[in-house]
């Protein structure tokens, strides 16, 4: 059975679009993969969390902030098909200096 995402956010902190362009990031890398990826509205003020099948993959407060992207789908990825490249999302932010 393929994975579902929740995504728990606080609407008095007008959090949904932000909420709603993560499921959409989600979705789009991992069509295949997914079940699906649900928007919960929380009744706890100040909650951002992303779960991934009941387990918190992601806690706002815990992180001291939101998710990069890049970070969040690399997280699904590791849960969710390991060997699955990302492309540019798997890439280092700063390249590498020469070793020469």
């Amino acid at each position: 059975m393929k994975p579902e995402v929740i995504i728990e956010y606080c609407p008095k902190c007008k959090w949904l679009l932000r909420a709603a362009y993560i499921a959409q990031e989600l979705l789009t890398t991992f069509e295949e993969e997914l079940k699906g990826v649900s928007l919960r509205p929380s009744a706890v003020s100040g909650r951002f969390q992303i779960v991934l099948n009941g387990e918190c993959m992601f806690d706002r407060k815990r992180y001291g902030g939101f998710p990069e992207i890049k970070e969040l789908k690399q997280l699904v990825r590791d849960r969710v098909c390991p060997d699955k490249n990302l492309g540019h999302s798997d890439r280092k932010t700063h390249p590498e200096p020469d070793q020469g």
